[in-house]
């Protein structure tokens, strides 16, 4: 059975895509692809329908991702149902799930991204949306380091 991964942000545009690409590339580079998926979405519908933020698309390509989802928001019933793990990549995404969260068993498949670095000193996921280059390199620093963590959690 496949395991599944829904990567949360607030619009679906810069970091939840990110991670879902940077991720993805990992499940790829040790053939995991049959047993491991993902996907991304926004707690907010805002950019519903939109590709990736062209600044973030362009950092990653720089690293060699390919930021290939199209912005949508999460829709509760269905990505609760559906994904092992949904992680949010700051503690505002966490709280939304968690009030989205139907019950339990919902709960317990929340995470914070962050949660699954190996280096210390970041607690969230920072939106990069407001501010310059600096900003989405940071993000794809830390997104590397978490799904690094979040693959070898989920392989055991």
């Amino acid at each position: 059975m496949k395991q599944r991964v829904l990567f949360v942000c607030l619009g679906n545009i810069c970091r939840s895509p990110s991670a879902e690409a940077v991720f993805n590339g990992l499940v790829k580079k040790e053939g995991l692809q049959d047993s491991i998926e993902s996907d991304s979405a926004g707690t907010s519908g805002f950019h519903a329908g939109e590709p990736a933020d062209r600044r973030m698309q362009s950092h990653a390509q720089k690293r060699g991702y390919h930021l290939t989802s199209i912005s949508r928001p999460i829709d509760p019933d269905l990505d609760f149902e559906k994904f092992d793990f949904i992680v949010g990549m700051d503690d505002s995404n966490v709280y939304d799930l968690q009030s989205m969260a139907r019950d339990g068993e919902d709960m317990k498949k929340i995470y914070k991204m962050t949660d699954f670095c190996s280096k210390d000193g970041h607690f969230s996921v920072p939106d990069p949306y407001y501010g310059g280059s600096d900003g989405f390199e940071l993000v794809l620093d830390i997104l590397e380091d978490a799904c690094e963590g979040l693959l070898n959690e989920m392989k055991g």
